[in-house]
């Protein structure tokens, strides 16, 4: 016999393209119906800087309120804004697999990062973003910037800005891949953990519908994404930490690399290590490991590192 779920979203293009994309998959599952419900958040509703929120998470904690309080029974985040603490109640139910992990460009003439003039302006609300362009083009400028995909490309046509950084999963996503300048090499900017990712939470004691959802799970994309936040949990860190990282996994090596960046003093130490794996059910454990101690060996460079634990500072992008 199918069953009807609500799935729980916030209202953006992109939020809405994610939770079609689960709730399709969820139908063929479960041959039943899914309703999507869309939930105003604290960072839809702050119009100013979301570098100090209220609480971690702005873009999570609203829908997460709405499945503890059984107003929907699963909610889909992009997983980079997800908050590294666990939540009491709460099941990571699946991770379906990564899209593009990288870091683009946008530009209104079509630049590159490299070829934009001295002085222009690069539209970026994310401290590990404006840290590394400083570092890689210490000539340019960097400015907040808010809203959806949209709303950021449209901005820069309009020449409010140069250009923008943005995640590639998302301008992907929405079909907009075309406007693309230029892609990012892990060399020049390492994404935030897990970028790219989804994540679908139910509530813990939810069996039948933990049973169906995990199918979507993808097991080389919860190993990789599982090993890049726990660098975020090793450091403690906050919005404002600028880090990047990047798991792979070739067979059964498990390969990070992470960067912790300072854009005051323009600081950055990049550390790398890899595991070898063991067939069975430790190895989301040793990816847990591998993260933590990429995590330790960050912490000793010096580099100030906020004491709150959550994502950076959340984009929509």
């Amino acid at each position: 016999m199918s069953k009807n779920y609500r799935l729980g979203t916030r209202g953006s293009k992109l939020a809405l393209w994610q939770a079609n994309y689960v709730a399709d998959a969820l139908k063929k599952i479960t041959k039943g119906e899914v309703e999507i419900i869309v939930i105003s958040t604290e960072g839809d509703e702050t119009a100013g800087s979301l570098m100090n929120p209220i609480r971690p998470g702005v873009f999570v904690s609203s829908i997460r309120d709405a499945l503890i309080a059984n107003e929907v029974d699963l909610i889909v985040h992009s997983m980079k804004d997800l908050p590294s603490a666990r939540l009491l109640g709460l099941k990571l139910v699946a991770i379906p697999p990564r899209e593009d992990h990288r870091d683009i460009v946008i530009s209104k003439h079509g630049q590159t990062l490299m070829e934009l003039p001295a002085g222009a302006i690069v539209g970026t609300s994310s401290p590990r973003r404006a840290a590394r362009i400083k570092f890689l083009r210490p000539d340019l400028v960097t400015a907040p910037i808010r809203g959806n995909v949209d709303t950021r490309i449209q901005k820069v046509r309009d020449g409010e800005f140069d250009a923008v950084i943005l995640a590639a999963a998302g301008v992907k996503r929405l079909n907009r891949a075309s406007e693309i300048t230029e892609y990012l090499t892990s060399e020049q900017l390492l994404p935030a953990p897990a970028q790219g990712a989804l994540a679908i939470e139910i509530r813990g004691f939810d069996r039948d519908l933990s049973k169906a959802l995990e199918k979507l799970d993808h097991i080389e994309t919860r190993l990789i994404t599982t090993a890049e936040r726990a660098v975020l949990v090793g450091l403690d860190a906050s919005c404002q930490t600028a880090l990047g990282a990047l798991a792979t996994l070739d067979g059964n090596r498990l390969s990070l690399v992470a960067e912790l960046s300072d854009g005051e003093t323009n600081t950055h130490s990049r550390v790398e290590a890899a595991i070898v794996l063991e067939n069975g059910d430790t190895m989301l454990d040793e990816a847990v490991q591998l993260g933590l101690m990429v995590a330790k060996k960050l912490d000793t460079t010096g580099i100030n590192v906020a004491s709150r634990a959550s994502t950076e500072a959340p984009s929509d992008d």
